[in-house]
């Protein structure tokens, strides 16, 4: 791992957030096609590992670029990959969205309320936002609980595609 990618290394008291490298491409497919995460991040949608390899890319140039992109969220005691946590662009909005998915056998434990308050206190305190954006689909009720959880407030809903979008917002402290 570079040094500027060790300055990227985010924790909290239970987990470790470390930007995602492209040797750990297979990992991160594999959370990718989980039926659990396609289910709400997808739209049930098999991400192919060139599709993946992409979106890869794509997060290490944001941080070069911007130093924010996708980290794995990884516990402290075991040092498992439980998913992955971070900030992209969706929608075509002005600033990147939060982002999160977990693994099933890691959900209902607090560990998407902790990894996602961590992404905020850096998208404040490190990259000078004013504010962030979550989005979810309206029948993930557990993405809007933790959105909830961590001071978003539901400002919109847009239908892409059909479907009902909700859009959730957090101002600076």
């Amino acid at each position: 791992m570079r040094k500027d990618e060790m300055s990227l290394i985010l924790e909290t008291q239970r987990l470790r957030l470390k930007p995602i490298l492209e040797s750990e491409l297979t990992l991160l497919h594999q959370i990718f096609i989980n039926p659990y995460v396609r289910e709400y991040l997808c739209d049930g949608e098999v991400f192919s590992l060139q599709q993946v390899k992409e979106m890869l890319m794509e997060s290490q140039k944001l941080f070069d670029e911007k130093k924010f992109g996708l980290w794995f969220v990884e516990t402290q005691e075991e040092q498992e990959t439980i998913g992955f946590v971070g900030l992209w662009y969706f929608f075509e909005e002005k600033q990147p969205q939060l982002i999160y998915a977990l693994l099933p056998h890691a959900t209902h434990k607090g560990f998407a309320t902790e990894a996602a308050t961590r992404i905020l206190e850096y998208c404040f305190s490190n990259l000078s936002y004013s504010y962030v954006l979550a989005s979810c689909d309206r029948p993930n009720l557990s993405s809007q609980r933790v959105a909830e959880r961590i001071g978003m407030r539901e400002v919109e809903k847009r239908f892409v595609d059909g479907k009902p979008i909700l859009f959730f917002k957090v101002e600076r402290p």
